[in-house]
């Protein structure tokens, strides 16, 4: 029952941090262009952000193994205040962008997070306390971006004050309900040198679970850089609809960490589930270029109403999200569990910290990468390419052996290179 407290109120923290960071997206290429910025200059905010995080997460995960995860969340909590309400007061563009790269560092701290799930919950029941944090990621981005979409209305600047405003109650709130994880007691101090994660990398399962989690990573954010250009050159989609079709995989993908994940990894494992997360979205991303042929044959298939309300180019487009869907919401709880309990019981903040790093670093150079590739190659490269990637991990994945349940304790076994 304590475990079960502590796992609603780190699910509450972690979506209301990720509700503020929904509710600026929308409009930040906006607000940037509104404080001067030139428009080859805005992506610097997404990428600085995700280059923050790739150096910062590692450092937030080590410094909670040796100072505690409660401490480190609420020092994490308070700075992300502090970069929203830099960034609503922002005077110039570049002010606007040191914000953003003050608060890429604050919120690094999924690793702490995520470390916290692991010290509260038996291995056997990981990747149910990884899909929840997954499920407060989903749900807050399906309802962030609508909340701040709202409030852009009222300025661009408003929604920065409101995300700030969240972080600060969230902060407050946290201050009094959060408790240590007691179980960290018996498990002692990380080691604090950086040649701790250095030997965390050197230790073979660890290093094919940080490889695929790069790739899946690089191929998945490469599709959500250039979908609305898709969707909007291939299927004459406008935003408004982009937008629709983003939410029904936000809301798919949380049903699946909040609610599907744990009975999965009890009945089939994380092995299974990560390879076929892997599979599904290698599949939804090839049907992407091809979504207007995949839904003239739905709609063929059934007609009716459905067919004069969608069009081929929607209904396709939404077949083709779902398995990306799904796929998404078995993958990222089932490799974090991997990842979780192939850590020393010490380490686990540093060692999923350079898993976060690894996912940043994916989301630095996907969207790159994507982009390059829709513009000078074909529209539909970014898809394929992705799809290959996803083929090749899951084939990664394949060659993992199932880590063996040892008693219940915390980073009992390691998945073992065949």
């Amino acid at each position: 029952m304590k475990n079960r407290s502590a796992l609603a109120i780190l699910f509450v923290i972690v979506f209301v941090d990720l509700l503020g960071f929904g509710m600026v997206i929308p409009v930040m290429a906006l607000y940037a262009e509104r404080l001067g910025a030139p428009d080859s200059q805005i992506g610097w905010l997404m990428t600085g952000y995700s280059a923050m995080q790739f150096v910062f997460t590692p450092i937030w995960g080590r410094l909670s193994d040796r100072h505690g995860r409660r401490p480190l969340l609420l020092v994490s909590i308070a700075m992300t205040a502090v970069g929203f309400l830099g960034y609503a007061i922002a005077p110039d563009f570049r002010w606007l962008l040191a914000s953003r790269l003050f608060a890429g560092a604050a919120t690094a701290n999924i690793a702490i997070a995520q470390a916290y799930i692991a010290d509260v919950t038996p291995p056997e029941g990981r990747a149910r306390g990884m899909g929840i944090i997954g499920a407060a990621f989903g749900l807050g981005f399906v309802l962030g971006p609508a909340l701040g979409g709202l409030l852009s209305t009222i300025s661009l600047a408003a929604p920065g004050y409101a995300a700030a405003a969240l972080a600060a109650a969230n902060g407050v709130a946290a201050f009094f309900v959060l408790p240590e994880p007691a179980e960290r007691a018996a498990v002692g101090r990380g080691r604090a040198r950086l040649p701790a994660l250095l030997d965390e990398l050197r230790r073979p399962g660890i290093r094919r679970l940080i490889v695929i989690y790069l790739l899946a990573i690089l191929a998945f954010s490469g599709m959500e850089a250039t979908f609305a250009l898709l969707a909007a050159h291939r299927y004459g989609l406008d935003q408004r609809h982009v937008s629709y079709l983003f939410a029904f995989i936000g809301v798919i993908v949380t049903v699946v960490q909040g609610g599907l994940i744990g009975r999965l990894a009890r009945r089939f494992g994380e092995r299974a589930l990560l390879v076929s997360g892997l599979l599904l979205q290698g599949l939804g991303l090839f049907a992407l270029p091809y979504a207007q042929a995949v839904g003239a044959a739905l709609l063929a298939a059934a007609p009716g109403a459905a067919a004069d309300l969608l069009g081929p180019g929607v209904a396709g487009l939404l077949a083709a999200s779902l398995p990306l869907a799904v796929g998404s919401g078995l993958f990222s709880p089932a490799l974090t569990s991997l990842l979780s309990r192939s850590a020393r019981a010490e380490d686990q903040g540093g060692t999923l910290g350079i898993g976060q790093a690894a996912a940043a670093l994916g989301r630095i150079a996907g969207p790159i990468s994507a982009t390059s590739a829709y513009d000078h190659v074909w529209m539909g490269a970014p898809y394929l390419g992705g799809a290959a990637i996803m083929l090749v991990t899951a084939a990664v994945g394949s060659t993992l052996r199932p880590p063996a349940v040892a008693g219940g304790a915390p980073a009992a076994a390691v998945p073992r290179e065949t």
